[in-house]
């Protein structure tokens, strides 16, 4: 029997029911008849009262892909390091997602990390709140969530390289999300000043460069691993340039400015 994961955080993180979900990921889409074909995108994943300006932005701007490949931060410790959700589907108010059972498996196989397991998914919210803004455009998809847990830039490299070639080798469209967020629970303008750092870094495709300078500046990027992963396979896909579409904090969305979460958008190609 096929495994079918049910959402962690709805009615949390965003809207429990199909239609109040639908009418909530429609305050954040822009119509943009003009679509940016992407080898990767960089996205946050919080609440949608606090991420969802940003993460509308990015997907209202990318055409529809056969598989995406999500790639986020372990925040709950569970599963293993490289965790990939290999079979069955993922259960959301808008509809069954499916899993790319094939793609999965390859990825397995390819990689000298990445592991079929499904315990690091069970309570992790990252990579779910993706797909309600997929939904809203595209009606028919697969996914291949991987969890990622550890903190080793070599790993993530690799992983980053190997993805690449099973994408290079399927004949489906394959798009891949970072799922992040940046700075977390600092001053407005300190956060804004830090994720700049990254960002900089991000926009000129440096994985190395990103993994130092948020090391270096102590910058709270929860996501910097899949980033750094999605960044080193955007690139052996042949990525030439990538975008900022939009970057915010919690204090301009959500909150107050005193203590603020990063969110930003970016379209690699």
């Amino acid at each position: 029997m096929s495994m079918i994961r049910r959402p962690a955080v709805a009615g949390q993180f965003y809207e429990r029911t199909s239609s109040g979900l639908r009418e909530q990921v429609r305050l954040y889409v822009e119509d943009v008849p003009q679509k940016v074909p992407a080898k990767a995108i960089m996205c946050p994943h919080a609440g949608y009262v606090c991420s969802g300006p940003v993460a509308g932005k990015v997907y209202s701007r990318i055409p529809n892909y056969d598989t995406y490949v999500i790639l986020g931060p372990n925040h709950t410790g569970a599963g293993a390091p490289v965790a990939v959700f290999g079979e069955g589907s993922w259960s959301m108010p808008m509809g069954e997602v499916p899993i790319d059972e094939e793609l999965a498996s390859a990825i397995v196989s390819r990689s000298s990390a990445a592991r079929l397991d499904e315990a690091a998914h069970h309570s992790e919210h990252c990579l779910e709140v993706q797909l309600p803004f997929i939904q809203f455009f595209n009606k028919s998809f697969s996914i291949v969530p991987i969890c990622i847990g550890l903190y080793d830039f070599r790993i993530a490299d690799r992983l980053g390289k190997e993805l690449a070639d099973v994408i290079t080798a399927s004949a489906k469209s394959v798009l891949i999300i970072a799922s992040t967020d940046m700075s977390h629970y600092i001053p407005h303008e300190v956060a804004v000043k830090l994720d700049r750092l990254a960002i900089d870094r991000v926009l000129a495709l440096d994985a190395q460069g990103l993994y130092d300078v948020v090391a270096s500046n102590s910058i709270s990027m929860c996501g910097v691993i899949p980033t750094v992963a999605a960044i080193s396979a955007a690139n052996a896909l042949g990525a030439s340039s990538a975008t900022l579409v939009s970057y915010r904090t919690s204090g301009e969305t959500c909150s107050n400015k005193a203590q603020v979460v990063g969110y930003a958008g970016v379209i690699i190609q």
